[in-house]
């Protein structure tokens, strides 16, 4: 047994006493190579928060002192909730609040060390002249931060600001509440000089003292702050994501071709002849997948799922395959891509595009007449994308038949010429024709399998998506909403079917592979999601039961307040993740389910390729195992899922924050306007300081303040879902319809301030 494992099981021991280095090695009897060992795993154990010192130079395992390890994360108001390590270690399995006075020197991010309170939140009323103070009923668990145990950031991005006594930087992340104290700037000897205004990054110093502000120095200077190119450049640094590759990287890839050559095609099925296409959002420079159509006798029809074969071009052990397992993913700012693979690779001899050979990965989904799946096959394969469309196109293909009409559906602008395709007006009568047949044949079994799948139990989740397109300068230009239409719902259908098939195989074959794994809530989640639903008065049954979380999200699409109770619902799940584990998943309502799709953008799917081409070398026997090189045993396939799990979490982050960002800047624009305009807005909370709305069309959030509400002295409702005017007795309700203008945008707070516009109000409330 290792010294880690002897001195925990001693600590665990009910008769265990703190002691100190000497007198721990004296219990387990270690030699003085063993003490050594000792000492650095004391120190490890204590870094990592597992163990406590106490009383001076004794130890103890955290959890019996009362103290937790975890990571602390900040509201705006300065209190915090710390999500522990290990969740068994805190009563009931819930997070720790801290009072924001409770916070200590920590930061929102941080790994600390907390100790358990009894204190709870008080409220003071006054009773027929006397002061009573209450403890109303506080179920959260209270806990105190004690130390930091590693620091989130040793900088950050922020805004230089002056006041009449010094400098400080107004951190980018409003959870961040403090303000760094810096230096004269004129006395820096970096450049360009900062000047207050700035865009800034700054290095912590050593903060000890929670009374008063840390200090930093300002290493680095971004630009005039909340201009696209300063906002995009310290949304790099906050998520550590590059936009260049390493010199060795780029090396390898300069002389890659931009045309597949006849050695690459020897050995491969040859589906060139099959008519292919693909279907993808409008700016999209990359295309992973493509779809192609057979006609076979008695009225068969086999479906082709190609993905791009990554896995030719990046060989394991490589610098571009380390550099693409470092990434871990390409992330999707507005405006831009951080790709995980060079664009000789991503946007050129690995993209589907039109007109050109391109090596693939194939699944051949054989359907009868009345759509039953037949048989499925696999290979290596070539092909030649025949069409590439937008979604748009691709939906009026499918919903008008007027071919005419059909062809005015244009090209985005940037894909009206070259390889990338022709416009729909540019193609022949015969051709429209082809391309209408095979999308409404691919439709109609796609369709089919979505209303299995649904009846089956998979999950539906109404939750449309907004797209940011900006101009020249990188500025918000215009906001669009993208609806899940049958376009986006046919590419889905196909490509759920082939990650879940290719799974399936590789487990039946007894290969590892890396599994996309969606837990099963938690119990207490699920509780808390139907208390708040029964609030807002929505009733539901137990939510442990499958089918009545699909009567429930079924509910959904026809309140009001649809999409923000869809949100509530999601927030109630696990987040989904990577694991060398079958371990199901929940939404998807799925035994088996890989990535395999998506090998430009995503890590974990070049590995299932990788992986497959082992199943696809055994000579026709599906059931015989395959000796996997010693790179993806289970041991190295579990250290990869835990670390794309953790670089798909960092760019969603990222995504979410540029959108954010993205929003702020247009709604600050409209502050500007002499005629401000119009938006429709759902009510989503009411509180004493206001309604808060969501946009209809844009989905951004924000809040009509109480004091802009003159017409009348507004109060919130004993329910508690609306606001009541005393006098006139107008009522604004949660999911009801109102319209508003922007009034206030703070760029650094991250909120927006609306105001009711002087337009009819609707009338109409939620039953």
């Amino acid at each position: 047994m290792s010294v880690e494992n002897r001195l925990l099981t001693l600590m665990r021991e009910p008769v265990y006493v703190p002691g100190n280095i000497a007198e721990l090695a004296q219990t387990l009897k270690l030699n003085k190579k063993e003490i050594k060992r000792l000492r650095d795993t004391v120190h490890g154990l204590l870094k990592e928060g597992t163990i406590a010192r106490v009383k001076g130079d004794k130890y103890v395992i955290s959890r019996d002192a009362d103290l937790i390890s975890g990571i602390i994360r900040f509201r705006q108001s300065g209190s915090a909730i710390v999500i522990p390590d290990n969740p068994e270690d805190a009563p009931e399995g819930k997070s720790l609040f801290i009072r924001g006075e409770r916070t200590g020197v920590a930061l929102h991010g941080d790994h600390v060390l907390v100790r358990l309170s009894n204190q709870k939140q008080t409220t003071t009323t006054i009773k027929r002249g006397k002061k009573v103070v209450n403890n109303p009923e506080d179920d959260r668990i209270y806990a105190r931060v004690i130390r930091i145990l590693a620091r989130a950031n040793d900088t950050l991005a922020g805004t230089l600001q002056q006041t009449r006594m010094f400098y400080h930087v107004v951190p980018d992340d409003p959870r961040i509440n403090r303000n760094i104290l810096v230096a004269d700037p004129s006395r820096l000897k970096i450049k360009p000089r900062p000047k207050v205004g700035d865009k800034v990054i700054v290095k912590l110093l050593e903060w000890t003292q929670p009374h008063m502000n840390p200090e930093g120095e300002i290493t680095d200077v971004l630009g005039k702050t909340h201009t696209p190119d300063a906002e995009f450049k310290a949304l790099l640094h906050k998520h550590n994501l590059e936009t260049t590759f390493p010199e060795d990287v780029l090396k390898e890839v300069h002389d890659y071709t931009t045309q597949v050559s006849e050695t690459e095609r020897t050995g491969r099925l040859d589906c060139r002849g099959l008519f292919t296409m693909t279907i993808d959002p409008d700016d999209a420079k990359d295309f992973d997948d493509a779809l192609s159509v057979e006609r076979l006798p008695r009225g068969d029809i086999r479906i082709g799922v190609h993905i791009a074969d990554v896995s030719a071009y990046v060989k394991p052990g490589t610098a571009l395959d380390r550099e693409a397992a470092r990434r871990g993913n390409s992330t999707y700012l507005v405006g831009c891509v951080i790709p995980m693979l060079p664009h000789q690779l991503s946007n050129g001899i690995c993209s589907l595009v039109e007109n050109e050979d391109r090596l693939t990965k194939s699944v051949f989904f054989t359907f009868t007449a009345n759509g039953k799946l037949k048989e499925t096959l696999f290979a290596n394969t070539v092909i030649k994308s025949n069409k590439r469309l937008t979604y748009k196109q691709a939906y009026a293909f499918m919903t008008i038949d007027d071919l005419n009409e059909v062809a005015k559906t244009p090209l985005p602008a940037s894909h009206q010429t070259g390889s990338t395709g022709r416009a729909l007006n540019r193609l022949s009568a015969r051709e429209l024709q082809d391309i209408q047949t095979n999308i409404r044949i691919l439709w109609d079994i796609a369709s089919k399998i979505r209303q299995n799948r649904f009846k089956q139990g998979a999950l539906e989740f109404d939750m449309p998506e907004v797209k940011i397109y900006v101009d020249a300068e990188g500025y918000a230009e215009r906001i669009e909403r993208i609806k899940n239409d049958e376009s986006h719902q046919l590419i889905e259908e196909y490509m759920l079917m082939a990650n879940d098939i290719v799974a399936e195989t590789l487990d039946k074959a007894q290969m590892p592979y890396i599994s996309r794994v969606h837990d099963e809530p938690d119990e207490e989640k699920l509780n808390e999601l139907r208390e708040y639903l029964v609030s807002s008065g929505i009733q539901c049954g137990d939510l442990k039961n499958r089918k009545e979380v699909i009567r429930l999200l079924a509910k959904f699409k026809e309140h009001p307040d649809g999409y923000s109770l869809n949100v509530q619902f999601l927030r109630s799940l696990k987040r989904a993740c990577y694991r060398a584990e079958r371990d199901g998943h929940y939404g998807l309502y799925k035994t088996f389910y890989a990535h395999f799709t998506s090998p430009i953008r995503r890590y974990a799917d070049l590995i299932i390729h990788r992986i497959f081409d082992g199943y696809l070398q055994k000579d026709g026997n599906p059931t015989a195992p395959v000796a996997l090189p010693i790179r993806y045993n289970k041991g190295k396939l579990d250290s990869l899922s835990a670390h794309i799990s953790i670089t798909e979490q960092n760019s969603s982050e990222a995504e979410r924050e540029s959108i954010k960002i993205k929003l702020l800047e247009f709604f600050e624009h409209e502050c500007d306007k002499a005629v401000k305009s119009t938006f429709e807005a759902i009510i989503t909370d009411v509180k004493n300081s206001g309604i808060f709305v969501e946009l209809t069309e844009s989905m951004a959030y924000g809040l009509v303040p109480m004091s802009s509400l003159t017409d009348d002295f507004y109060q919130v409702s004993v329910d508690k879902r609306s606001i009541i005017g005393r006098r006139k007795q107008n009522r604004y309700a949660t999911g009801q319809t109102i319209h508003v203008t922007v009034d206030k945008v703070d760029r650094f707070k991250r909120m927006i301030d609306f105001r009711l516009a002087n337009v009819p109000q609707s009338t109409e409330l939620p039953a």
